[in-house]
């Protein structure tokens, strides 16, 4: 069963629960680890967001920084915060000025992007340090009333590959994810604007994401909605390599589909995905099948 609630982001809600939300992913970079700056230029950006609004998405999360494991983050920042803006200003622009009703979110951890993203039009911030990289940006968040997407991650990017593995993922993850969202409604989040990720990657090794996977059910005791972002992580193309080749990121939508389906069944709320037209159809699988089990 997957309860339902309802995601105040500013000036409009999303109803979370009675269908699974789809977010397409806008990265406006020149070294992400999914495209490889296929949409860096603004005007292919805009296109390609328009693109995924037209195959379903509901939300754009649009970043104008890769975060990929050992690019450099959160205290030195390879991409400033004036370069950021410059990036996605013109995206979130464009897109607004075509679908004036889009939902956008800015993947961002920095305080000052989200203030100016969410003058232009975004109403979700997706902070994927969980408030734990900027100090302004759980009181920017709550100065700003939008909605907004906390992560779970370890340590910082540059680090990734060589944390040491947790003995108990889901539990550290669940303690982790309740300590953030209390921070943040302690500095004035308010609680109907918080949506928890448990964060796939982000600093848990390839086989670390199989227990997220298999236990994300488990997510739902926080008492908040779930998002998942299983969307061409490493993870799966170890798991869906053939001898001799490992699949690149776009070769795995058949994986991140199947992945993206357990986390519903699990009681994901929204996905983040790359690949919005296959996995607008599996999760309409999945939630008739919910609705079934309800």
């Amino acid at each position: 069963m997957r309860p339902c609630f309802t995601w105040n982001i500013g000036r409009r809600s999303l109803e979370l629960g009675p269908r699974t939300l789809v977010m397409g992913v806008v990265n406006v970079t020149p070294d992400s680890f999914s495209d490889a700056g296929l949409h860096f230029e603004p005007g292919a950006a805009v296109e390609h967001g328009i693109r995924l609004l037209d195959e379903g998405a509901d939300i754009l999360d649009i970043g104008g920084e890769s975060t990929r494991p050992g690019a450099h983050a959160g205290e030195e920042p390879a991409v400033s915060a004036e370069e950021e803006l410059r990036r996605i200003l013109p995206v979130i622009a464009g897109v607004k000025r075509v679908r004036p009703e889009a939902v956008i979110s800015i993947d961002t951890y920095k305080a000052a992007v989200a203030r100016e993203a969410v003058k232009w039009g975004a109403e979700i911030v997706n902070d994927i340090s969980g408030f734990g990289w900027d100090p302004e940006m759980a009181r920017t968040v709550a100065e700003l009333g939008c909605g907004v997407v906390l992560l779970h991650t370890r340590g910082r990017p540059q680090e990734w590959r060589t944390l040491p593995p947790l003995e108990d993922v889901v539990g550290t993850v669940k303690r982790d994810l309740a300590a953030i969202a209390e921070r943040a409604m302690s500095v004035g989040v308010a609680r109907e604007k918080i949506v928890l990720d448990p964060g796939f990657g982000f600093g848990k090794n390839f086989e670390q994401n199989h227990p997220l996977l298999a236990r994300f059910a488990e997510f739902q005791e926080l008492g908040f909605p779930l998002l998942a972002g299983v969307s061409r992580k490493s993870f799966i193309r170890k798991l869906t390599a053939r001898p001799g080749s490992l699949p690149e990121p776009a070769q795995r939508v058949a994986g991140s589909v199947a992945a993206a389906v357990i986390c519903v069944l699990g009681g994901a709320h929204i996905v983040r995905v790359h690949d919005v037209a296959e996995t607008i159809q599996a999760v309409a699988v999945a939630d008739i099948t919910l609705s079934i089990r309800d």
